[in-house]
């Protein structure tokens, strides 16, 4: 799993969870459970507000993840070290990363972006 599979887990939720509703019942219910929770998947992702999901996080209002990707990591129990923010650059289409200010800046405007992509409910402030 890459860098931002664990971002975007971390804040939509794992698989797991996501899988849960449909392991109820006898093998037929179970196809039927599946396939429910298959066309339903998009929609339950949709309805995640990023920003939401960070604030209550414990720590979130010690650390600058508005801003910083370095703290938007550290929030998610995620390494922000260098070697992990250089593959995520690298995930997100900046194949040169050498972490300088501008590239991080770039870095945490892009993982907001993505998480839009991906269903996420993300505030404007992150899209511009």
């Amino acid at each position: 799993m890459g860098i931002f599979s664990s971002i975007k887990s971390a804040i939509f939720g794992g698989d797991d969870e996501e899988k849960k509703p449909s392991g109820a019942g006898a093998s037929a219910g179970a196809a039927v459970g599946a396939a429910a929770a298959a066309s339903a998947k998009p929609t339950a992702v949709s309805e995640v507000d990023v920003a939401a999901s960070l604030d209550a996080k414990p720590g979130a209002d010690k650390l600058n993840w508005r801003t910083s990707i370095v703290d938007l990591m550290k929030l998610l129990g995620l390494d922000p070290s260098f070697a992990n923010r250089k593959e995520l650059a690298g995930e997100l289409g900046d194949t040169d990363y050498s972490g300088t200010a501008e590239e991080n800046i770039w870095l945490h405007k892009k993982t907001m972006q993505e998480l839009a992509k991906n269903g996420g409910k993300v505030p404007a402030e992150f899209l511009d």
